[in-house]
């Protein structure tokens, strides 16, 4: 599949850009990341990654579907560093805690394995179809109905078996 490439992206354009889906990249980042800090490095690399890319979208969901792959695996490469390995937990005990009040249910969501994680967010909170993920994250659409059952599994115990699945947001579809 070829990619069309604009290397003229306009300040205005991407302010707009960064407008439309900061929140969205930001939740990704955070459930990988779970601190603040590090979820705001993420957030800022995946926006210099698009500025830099110079891709051109077909559609805003387009646009949103490539930043969430993107701030995904951006965040998988960054945990997956070796300084990040030889990090002591006991080192951010001191840190505070986020100004909103926890959400026990995401909370729970960024405990999960990669692979259910990244399914229960896409399917969930940003609204897409079981298809729509499956050609995002390149396997059958089989997989990732597997994927979000298992994850709903995973949760149900987490949660001491009082999940309520989180309202899907349906607006894109």
């Amino acid at each position: 599949m070829a990619v069309a490439v604009s290397l003229e992206r306009t300040d205005r354009e991407i302010t707009e850009l960064y407008q439309r889906h900061v929140d969205t990249v930001y939740r990704v980042c955070y459930s990988y990341m779970k601190n603040r800090a590090d979820t705001e490095d993420m957030v800022q690399d995946t926006f210099i990654k698009l500025i830099s890319s110079g891709v051109c979208f077909q559609s805003t969901e387009h646009e949103k579907a490539w930043l969430i792959v993107t701030a995904s695996n951006l965040c998988k490469n960054a945990l997956r560093h070796w300084w990040r390995r030889r990090e002591n937990i006991d080192d951010y005990t001191d840190l505070g805690r986020e100004d909103s009040p926890p959400d026990t249910v995401m909370e729970a969501i960024t405990k999960l394995p990669v692979i259910y994680k990244d399914v229960v967010y896409l399917y969930y909170y940003e609204g897409y179809t079981t298809p729509e993920i499956a050609d995002m994250l390149s396997c059958s659409q089989s997989t990732i109905r597997n994927r979000l059952m298992r994850a709903r599994n995973l949760l149900k115990t987490m949660l001491g078996g009082e999940f309520d699945e989180p309202k899907r947001n349906t607006q894109s579809l």
